[in-house]
């Protein structure tokens, strides 16, 4: 008789495909579609794109930044309402150590988030959709995006924040070895059951 895979092994094996797919490592606001770094701000989304033109040519990336290097971030608003608030865009150094779950509370009070910021861009419309900003990555570490979207309507003022953890210069050694590793994994456990289903079928002798 075949025995089939039972359900909390069938459900352990999900999790290891689905931690092998590009959207599974997502940070914070930022996540991968179709290949894509999407941006979500409240109820909007915007297309989030870097590149390191003196080190890594017109290579692109998304979330991670692989090298201390200069670095332009570049954001294409999908969600057109965007273009008609003001955008504030910063950079801080993840001082409280918080990683990819960091939310905006993480992050302390204005003065602290003042006090962490290494880059800034202040608030400014961009009626074309799209944001470009350079930075000057001086040292490896975490570090954190903030980009505020303020909609200052005649009744209201509300603010959208999406914050999303980063890396510079750390190597992803899971990014690197996970195609590897989780294929060998999978076999294993696979060539485990099927070992013990046919000695537990077999005739005594």
């Amino acid at each position: 008789a075949v025995r089939t895979v039972p359900r909390r092994l069938q459900r352990a094996l999900f999790v290891l495909l689905m931690s092998m797919t590009p959207g599974a490592f997502a940070h914070g606001g930022v996540a991968v579609e179709d290949d894509t770094c999407i941006m979500t701000i409240g109820t909007y989304k915007a297309h989030f794109t870097g590149y390191q033109p003196q080190v890594r040519a017109s290579q692109e990336f998304c979330e991670d930044i692989p090298t201390v290097a200069e670095s332009i971030i570049v954001l294409d608003f999908i969600s057109r309402p965007l273009r008609d608030m003001l955008i504030d865009f910063r950079v801080v150094k993840d001082v409280n150590e918080v990683g990819v779950t960091a939310t905006i509370d993480d992050l302390g009070s204005a003065e602290d988030i003042e006090r962490a910021t290494m880059f800034r861009r202040p608030p400014e419309k961009f009626p074309r959709g799209s944001v470009d900003v350079t930075i000057e990555f001086t040292e490896p570490g975490q570090y954190i995006g903030i980009m505020t979207a303020i909609d200052e309507g005649t009744d209201t003022r509300r603010e959208y924040v999406s914050v999303f953890p980063f890396s510079v210069g750390v190597t992803n050694w899971w990014a690197r070895l996970k195609w590897i590793v989780a294929p060998l994994l999978l076999g294993a456990v696979l060539l485990f059951w099927t070992t013990r289903s046919r000695d537990s079928t077999a005739p005594a002798s």
